[in-house]
């Protein structure tokens, strides 16, 4: 499974993207880096090993901060 993010940004930011399980724990970071602006996108190919659930993924850009869930099936 797997799931395509995507995210505007306004201006040249830090950006930050990353998944927690129900927990609260991470997961995986998906991004970690300097982003022009402009609009992006992340294509996230599930890690096997991870089970069904509910997952959280935080989206980070400057003051900015959202969090959304996601559905896990396999």
């Amino acid at each position: 499974p797997s799931t395509n993010i995507q995210y505007a940004l306004a201006s040249k930011q830090f950006v930050s993207l990353k998944v927690f399980n129900s927990l609260g724990e991470e997961v995986e970071t998906l991004v970690n880096e300097f982003q022009e602006a402009g609009v992006h996108s992340t294509l996230y190919n599930v890690n096997s090993t991870l089970p069904s659930g509910i997952y959280f993924y935080k989206l980070s850009a400057g003051e900015y901060n959202e969090v959304k869930k996601m559905l896990l099936l396999k």
